[in-house]
Order: C-alpha cells, then structure tokens, then sequence
C-alpha cells in the first residue's frame, strides 16, 4: 500500500509532499478517533522498554529532528509506533529559511539533500502544540537551535530562549551546532566556543530543572553533531561535551559529501541524508563510542533504511536510533520492522 502512496507523492515536489504528509498527519491525530485509526493501522507499538539518559524509552526507534519542525504532528507520528520523537529545530521567532527549491530526492541512491535553513514558525507556535497530555510512555524530545540573523556571537541567547520557553514540555533536550544549512553555524561545534555555550546551557538547564519540580524528570541535554568533523575537530568538540557535562550525544546530521552519488541532483548544495550517510554515519558512532569509552548515552542517526543499517548502529556503540529519510523510502511499516528487529535480536 505504501509503494502506490509513495508514487503518488513522489509526483509532487519534495517539500509539498512532505507537507502534505505532515498536515495530513497531524489533522488526523489531532482527535482520539483519529490517533486510533492510525494505532489500528500501523499496528501496536512494540514494547521493548530501554533506559537511557535516565529515562525509560518504550522501544528504541525514534522519529529524528527535521520531520516535525513545528511539533504539529507528534502525537500522529507516536501512534505509529515510535518510541520517541524529536520535534524541531526549532529557533526563537520565525523565519522563512532558505529560497526554494531546498530539498531534492535521488531516488537511484535512496537519498535527500536539503538546504532547508530552519524554516519553521518559532518557539512560541511550537509552545502551543506541546501543550497538553502525551500518549502514554511517550519520551518527547525538543531540538533547538539559533535564527539565522542571529550573530554567532550572541547566539547562546538563542539557545536560551528556546530551553526557557520549552524545557517544561520536554523529556530530553537537544542542542544542534550542525546543520549545514545555517550559515556559520557549523562553528559552534568546536573548541571554546562550543563549550562556552554549553557550559551556559547546561547551568541554565539545572535552574529549570530544579523550577520544574521532580515531576519534571531528569531532562538530559544532549548535542547533536556532524558526520563530517576532522579527527582533531571531533576530540575538541567531546572535549567541550565532557567539560560541559552534557548528557549524551546525536550522531550525526547530514553530510556535505556526495561520493558515489549517482543521481544529478548530487549537484545540489546542502546536507545529504539516507542510504549514501549509513556507512559514515556508523563510524562516527562507533568514533565517539571509542573515544568517549561509552561514557554518554548515543543516539544514532543517518541512512537508517532497514533493521540491519540500525543494528549496525547498535553494535558501533549507539544506546538509541533515530530515523527520517528511511520513513520516505520505507513508509510507515518501516517503524515497527525496526523495532521488533531491535527487540528481537536482544539488544
């Protein structure tokens, strides 16, 4: 069923189908009625309960950051058996993003790239959505980061904002340095700079913590970083994580290479994700998983498109995995085959 579904939107340009996707999504969830019929369609979550960053997470596939932008459509993408989801990024105010077109699928390489910008509606819109009950076990994650007028050198006011604003509807936070799409932003995930505003961020974070009440959980602080950092940019970069104290770590983004590409559209700039990002994606993994001595929690993200590309992830090191462009490939069904694979391979 998902293959006609997908031919059909692949018919329309990637951003309008992604849309259409989304909105529709979120008005169908946006009743109980609704939520049911997707629960009964998708089939039940599978329930393989995993603790991580003090949390306990249902089962270990999430929705990645980038999908959800304005957090309309998580209580959707929860009733179709994700674990957790990741809204954002989400930046202070609104902001247009990057001219159009800025996505591009390369179906002969099972890929998207997207210069997309953080377009989205802002902080406050995004407040409006989170408010109210979560499904059941749900674990919400929140993924921040700056407006692109923002200086870089005024850009931990950005990231406070947000964490002040949305930190009260949160499970986990995280901090994203490393879009590709951001101009400069790629900056802040090394050395001083990197760990200067994390530092900032996690004192922050503990005021909220502690103003919240027990209720609120641990909320871990997590930082998402690139595939793409040199050997020595990747010790600065979890040197400052150590130094900060943060939680856990997302790897990675999307990627700027475009080796073995076969479709044009490899011509187009922005981040790569998909199929082609796997392989990188798990080394990473495995990198900061060596090079951390497992001390932090991972979240794996990238080329994620079926049960082996996410064990792979597992065994390099990762506690979590995430998915995005594997959905538009592999439909809906995809949520539940990886997460019965993970529960059932005993990880």
């Amino acid at each position: 069923m998902y293959g006609l579904l997908r031919a059909l939107l692949f018919r329309l340009d990637p951003e309008r189908a992604h849309h259409v996707a989304v909105g529709s999504l979120a008005r169908l969830s946006a009743t109980s009625v609704g939520r049911r019929m997707l629960h009964a369609g998708f089939g039940a979550r599978v329930e393989a309960p995993a603790q991580v960053l003090g949390l306990t997470f249902p089962n270990r596939i999430g929705l990645a950051a980038g999908f959800d932008k304005d957090a309309t459509a998580w209580r959707g993408f929860a009733a179709m058996g994700f674990g957790h989801v990741e809204v954002g990024t989400i930046t202070p105010l609104g902001q247009p993003g990057n001219p159009k077109p800025r996505v591009f699928r390369l179906p002969e390489d099972r890929a998207v790239i997207n210069r997309m910008g953080f377009p989205g509606e802002g902080m406050a819109f995004a407040a409006a959505r989170l408010q109210g009950p979560k499904p059941p076990g749900l674990v919400l994650g929140v993924n921040f980061g700056k407006n692109k007028d923002t200086p870089l050198e005024d850009a931990a006011a950005d990231y406070l904002a947000v964490m002040n604003e949305l930190a009260q509807y949160a499970d986990y936070l995280v901090v994203n340095v490393s879009s590709p799409n951001t101009p400069g932003l790629r900056k802040l995930q090394t050395g001083a700079r990197l760990e200067a505003l994390l530092q900032a961020l996690v004192a922050r974070r503990d005021v909220l913590r502690a103003e919240l009440g027990t209720g609120a959980g641990p909320l871990p602080l997590l930082v998402k970083l690139a595939p793409d950092l040199s050997d020595a940019d990747l010790d600065d970069a979890l040197e400052a994580i150590d130094h900060a104290g943060i939680d856990g770590i997302i790897a990675t983004n999307t990627t700027l290479d475009r080796a073995g590409l076969r479709s044009p559209a490899k011509r187009e700039s922005g981040g790569l994700s998909g199929a082609p990002l796997s392989e990188r994606a798990t080394r990473v993994v495995g990198e900061i998983y060596r090079r951390t001595g497992g001390k932090r929690p991972i979240i794996a993200v990238g080329g994620i498109m079926d049960v082996d590309d996410a064990l792979r992830k597992i065994d390099a090191g990762a506690a979590l995995v995430q998915i995005y462009t594997g959905l538009i490939y592999g439909g809906p069904g995809l949520v539940g085959r990886v997460a019965r694979g993970l529960a059932d391979s005993d990880v």
